[in-house]
């Protein structure tokens, strides 16, 4: 049985704002650097034609991490790793205050 979250207030729709707005429901705001900074946990929105794709999540040590599929998670050094294809681009980069 698949289970879906949205957060309530929220516009379900597949627009990078609605992303952005479901994001900030837990704490994240957009930021201009993808670098690691101290005490921050960061995401990157991927999108194609303006529809969101994917999200990556930063690891302390600066490598990405990303979920391809049901059940593989891969470690990507850099964001422009999985740009093109399916995935299309960065299109933004989140971060919030704390690592958990």
């Amino acid at each position: 049985m698949e289970q879906c979250y949205w957060p309530e207030g929220v516009q379900r729709a597949e627009t990078l704002q609605a992303f952005v707005e479901a994001y900030g429901t837990k704490g994240f705001t957009p930021c201009d650097d993808p670098n690691v900074e101290a005490g921050y946990q960061k995401i990157a929105l991927y999108a194609k034609e303006g529809v969101p794709t994917h999200a990556a999540r930063q690891l302390s040590d600066g490598r990405w991490t990303s979920k391809l599929g049901t059940c593989e998670d891969i470690d990507h050094m850099t964001l422009e790793a999985l740009e093109g294809g399916r995935y299309g681009r960065v299109a933004i980069i989140l971060r919030r205050w704390g690592t958990s």
